[in-house]
């Protein structure tokens, strides 16, 4: 992985922010992939989960989309057996969405899914299957809230433009203790959680708006070891000279899009960062979205991610009855197929020191470089930077077969070639990205 190497001496208290939140990540960098679930209400119009929003429902129209939910072939197990499968290592569930009708069976409203649903939280039943197959679990919060009577018609609200409804009298001080109040009802009736996902700011609604440094001081009184995205706060994603970690988030959460490179802070240092993905256009279900992505595509967007010390967060969104889309079952399977032969060079991996080649991409995990073959090509892999006299041994991962390679090649002698004999067929012989191991002495 790319060293730390400081442009200037950061403060003793940045660096206490950045070294505690490594430490806190140190399991998920490991991780690198995992099951995003959006899942709510909204499954029933099936138009996507902003539907309330897009379309300027009131709550009184929305009420027959909650009243008509009821998940009624919801098996937790059964996803938790899919993501495993698919090479998942954690899962984060929306427990409360931007429409504030919440999964979980809180104390603090009846507007939840429990009471249409035979007393069961399905909340619960999330953790407790995804926990019984050995994955970390996360929790999706929304700060805003489109149903609480004391969340202003503000941003994307669904009455944003009724002036009627803007007369109201909004308690900002009673939304903000409700959303605590959930929170941590989250924190400490549900076990140990590894993730708190909240979503999202937007201009001033940001940071101590939400009084984000007492939130999540209750959250690590409660749970110390949790992490948190970054979008407590409006982040600096756009200036990566202003870039920091902040004590109220350890990861950033770009989202569907992959970096161009390595996300630094402005002192070098890397940061941890997420891109949360959707399988078709939208995150929760929507009936008539088709545009699914292939699994070649997923593999090879993984593969980016890690490259440049990401994480993937992959979005099913199931059907109101409960079921993830067989499109998108189809998919994690073959992803799930490829991970679990190649799975290696992913887990515990990060960047590797070394030119982006035209073929692929690298990933590195000590002193193994593995080279990804993404792309069909002409000749020998030549990768490009690895001195041959320091290779120790280099395989196909996905069958163990030695390889063997050369310095030149057709009066190529360049210092730092690596060419890898690969076979005369332009395409790979795995599909989606063909794995070779390098091991480098040490």
């Amino acid at each position: 992985m790319n060293p730390i190497i400081a442009q200037e001496p950061p403060s003793n208290e940045y660096s206490d922010v950045y070294n505690k939140a490594m430490e806190r990540t140190a399991w998920w960098r490991e991780a690198r992939f995992g099951m995003f679930i959006h899942f709510g209400a909204y499954a029933v119009p099936a138009r996507g989960e902003w539907v309330k929003s897009n379309e300027r429902l009131t709550t009184s129209v929305y009420q027959k989309y909650v009243d008509e939910f009821n998940p009624v072939d919801f098996n937790a197990k059964a996803w938790a057996k899919t993501a495993k499968a698919a090479g998942m290592k954690y899962a984060v569930l929306t427990a409360k969405h931007h429409d504030g009708f919440c999964m979980f069976n809180s104390k603090l409203t009846n507007y939840k899914l429990s009471n249409n649903f035979n007393g069961r939280d399905l909340v619960k039943e999330f953790l407790d299957a995804f926990r019984a197959e050995g994955l970390k679990v996360g929790l999706y919060y929304s700060l805003i809230d489109w149903h609480h009577n004391d969340y202003p018609n503000v941003g994307n609200h669904p009455q944003r433009d009724d002036k009627e409804y803007s007369k109201q009298n909004f308690k900002w001080d009673n939304y903000v203790k409700y959303m605590h109040g959930q929170v941590e009802e989250l924190i400490t009736n549900y076990g140990k959680l590894d993730i708190m996902w909240f979503d999202y700011s937007f201009d001033d609604y940001s940071g101590e708006k939400w009084k984000a440094t007492e939130l999540v001081s209750m959250i690590r009184k409660h749970q110390p070891n949790i992490i948190l995205d970054n979008r407590l706060s409006v982040h600096e994603g756009s200036s990566a000279l202003q870039r920091t970690i902040k004590s109220i988030g350890d990861f950033e959460s770009p989202e569907q899009g992959i970096p161009d490179g390595l996300l630094l802070d402005k002192y070098q240092n890397p940061i941890p960062w997420e891109t949360c993905l959707t399988l078709n256009g939208g995150w929760g279900y929507t009936e008539q979205d088709h545009n699914w992505k292939s699994p070649e595509l997923i593999v090879q967007s993984l593969v980016n991610c890690v490259s440049k010390n990401g994480n993937l967060l992959l979005n099913v969104g199931p059907n109101a009855r409960g079921i993830i889309p067989k499109e998108s079952e189809a998919i994690l399977a073959e992803v799930g197929k490829w991970m679990a032969l190649n799975g290696e060079s992913i887990y515990g991996c990060g960047a590797a020191n070394l030119a982006k080649p035209d073929w692929g991409r690298y990933t590195q995990k000590g002193n193994t470089i593995y080279a990804h073959w993404l792309h069909p090509t002409i000749g020998d892999l030549n990768a490009k930077g690895i001195e041959g006299d320091k290779v120790k041994n280099i395989y196909l991962l996905q069958s163990g077969a030695e390889l063997s390679y050369k310095k030149t090649w057709w009066g190529n002698s360049d210092k730092g070639n690596l060419f890898i004999t690969v076979g005369s067929s332009p395409q790979k012989p795995v599909d989606f990205d063909t794995v070779v191991k390098i091991e480098m002495k040490k």
